[in-house]
């Protein structure tokens, strides 16, 4: 796969309607400050697609995001920083809370951690969250540029720990220098696919109620 074309479509405060909706969704979440939007501009070789800010929090809506005519990217707030108070905190909770509640069109989680660091209280509960939903979701390791070739796999010792998850499920990622690009977009393009499989089988007889999930407000 590769990206030929990436348009913002619309920014929300609450989830809901907008133009194209229905196309599968991959949703990007991680705390605050940790590459988001400049994963989605690398990603789709688009500089000023996503606004980048040097001050962590400011992103506060859900951005949607439409590539290659094919699927939404949606860039969920960041979580996790402290200087907002409580009330915001709670809002951005429930924004997140209604969004993976109410998204019937979200097939995969790109969760982004920075590589140089454990993941917070706020990375686990959000892997756990997405376990506990049957989200499915892959790890990604930011600012990889940032530490040697080396010492990567040292790093993701405690972020695998941490998260559950196994060092070859992890794309290792820099905006930088377009490390992990390749795989990420295996990985969508894969998603994808599964998804086309899908929609070419018919399923008989109504599901079973979800067991409900509650989202804790990030800290």
């Amino acid at each position: 796969m590769e990206i030929k074309t990436a348009d913002f479509i619309t920014s929300m405060a609450n989830y809901g309607n907008f133009a194209g909706k229905g196309l599968p969704q991959i949703a990007v979440a991680g705390k605050s400050n940790v590459g988001k939007s400049s994963l989605i501009n690398k990603l789709c070789r688009r500089n000023k697609l996503a606004r980048t800010s040097a001050t962590p929090g400011k992103t506060r809506l859900i951005n949607v995001f439409e590539l290659n005519r094919e699927f939404h990217l949606i860039d969920l707030p960041g979580y996790g920083f402290a200087k907002v108070d409580k009330q915001e905190k709670a809002r951005w909770g429930k924004m997140m809370q209604d969004y993976f509640e109410q998204a019937d069109e979200l097939r995969h989680v790109l969760c982004l951690v920075d590589i140089r660091h454990d993941p917070t209280e706020d990375d686990k509960q959000m892997n756990l969250f997405l376990r506990q939903m049957g989200i499915p979701f892959t790890v990604i390791a930011t600012k990889a540029d940032k530490i040697s070739r080396g010492a990567r796999q040292k790093q993701l010792a405690p972020i695998c720990r941490a998260l559950l998850v196994q060092p070859w499920e992890v794309i290792c990622w820099s905006s930088e220098d377009g490390t992990g690009r390749d795989q990420l977009l295996a990985l969508l393009e894969k998603v994808l696919t599964e998804e086309t499989a899908n929609q070419s089988y018919e399923v008989d007889g109504e599901p079973e109620p979800d067991d409900v999930h509650t989202m804790e407000q990030p800290t």
